[in-house]
């Protein structure tokens, strides 16, 4: 006991003269006259879903002090305690992380991803805040924060700090978008080119994410974060004047591979087509052989299972009031148990009936709903509405 209260006192004076020896270093590094602060805008990558909405950074580079530091809230460790736990129960923890800027540059441009710079239009005192307020929030004690896709990203988490150190002077002119699409459609845009994680995205989330953004909400993008800034204006005793002073195009990117062929949607329609021909053959024939149907309905009712989970158990705000689980029903686990059995499929033969109506109904009121359901969901829909009727009636038959 003594032992772990004398470690517990040792590790409590190493985290103090921590935050001593980084203040310190904070009240050494003041900005010259000649520092410029930049916001950087990287382009969406292709190889992974997360990097398909780009990102966004801060640069500081002072020549006359040597260094060019990159701050960057778009990091998180895959090493940190309960990572998987976490990211499952929407807890995930990001942080800000300071690099070498051309470091970074070279890991976006490597990737043929574009990367802008504006270098924003500050006075020595506002760059000299700003800078302070990032040396704040890189100290280890302030670095992590619990993310949010939509809200408290790498992007949003540079326009609130604009805001916060510069206040009622910095204004963001809601004019530079017209403000029509919701959550959805904006992640629709940037996803054209993973059509198979668009479907993901589009079954995991629920309607929170069909609310029309507003300009401001737009942000959350780096592309509308840049074009934000650039609309942007600083009230000074002289006036306004813009918030960017200049802009430049570091690297062009390259241009991306063509959108997929092999969509969600044209593989749903055509499996339709081929479970409608097997269901009529089968029908004629007399004939069931129970496997695909337990592997539809068992995927499918696990899918319902985790979309209730996500709503229900964890903290995923997006996640909630989904509507995928009027067709992803977690009844269906129990109906793909009894499909190996003659007499049960025959003493159940009316929950068979009820689930064909159900999917029947769904698939009218389907482009009625206030949520946008995906179009390849709405034909695996039908495809549950047809092996539940078939299976009904196959049950019928002495």
């Amino acid at each position: 006991m003594a032992a772990a209260k004398y470690l517990g006192s040792m590790k409590k004076m190493g985290l103090l003269l921590g935050i001593l020896w980084s203040w310190c270093t904070l009240a050494q590094w003041q900005l010259s006259p000649q520092a410029q602060i930049s916001v950087i805008t990287c382009g969406p990558g292709q190889n992974e879903l997360y990097s398909a909405f780009g990102h966004s950074a801060v640069r500081v580079h002072d020549p006359k002090t040597g260094f060019d530091l990159l701050y960057n809230y778009g990091v998180f460790d895959f090493d940190q305690p309960n990572f998987y736990l976490n990211f499952t129960k929407g807890n995930l923890l990001y942080k800000l992380a300071v690099t070498d800027y051309s470091r970074f540059v070279r890991s976006y441009t490597s990737e043929g991803r574009f990367v802008h710079e504006q270098i924003l239009n500050l006075s020595p005192w506002q760059k000299q805040a700003y800078f302070n307020f990032l040396q704040v929030n890189a100290l280890p004690q302030n670095a992590t924060y619990r993310y949010d896709y939509f809200y408290d990203n790498c992007a949003t988490r540079i326009r609130d700090g604009l805001l916060q150190v510069l206040g009622d002077t910095l204004h963001f002119d809601s004019s530079y978008v017209e403000a029509k699409h919701s959550i959805r459609e904006l992640c629709d845009l940037y996803l054209s080119q993973q059509p198979w994680g668009d479907l993901g995205i589009d079954i995991c989330l629920g309607l929170p994410m069909d609310k029309k953004a507003s300009a401001f909400e737009y942000m959350f993008l780096p592309d509308y974060l840049e074009k934000g800034i650039a609309s942007a204006t600083l009230k000074t005793a002289e006036g306004t004047k813009p918030l960017v002073a200049q802009r430049q195009v570091t690297f062009a990117g390259k241009p991306q591979d063509q959108k997929s062929t092999v969509t969600p949607t044209l593989v749903f329609l055509v499996l339709l087509a081929v479970v409608l021909a097997l269901s009529i053959r089968q029908y004629r024939k007399k004939s069931y052989r129970p496997l695909p149907d337990f592997l539809l309905f068992l995927s499918v009712g696990l899918v319902g299972l985790l979309l209730f989970i996500l709503w229900f158990f964890t903290d995923h705000a997006a996640a909630a009031r989904n509507l995928n689980l009027l067709w992803a029903l977690p009844f269906h686990l129990f109906l793909a148990f009894l499909l190996f059995s003659d007499r049960a499929r025959k003493r159940s033969r009316l929950l068979f009936l009820i689930g064909s109506f159900w999917h029947g109904a769904v698939a009218v009121a389907w482009f009625m709903f206030p949520q946008d359901l995906h179009l390849a969901l709405f034909f695996l829909n039908l495809i549950l509405a047809l092996r539940t009727a078939f299976i009904y009636q196959l049950a019928k038959l002495p």
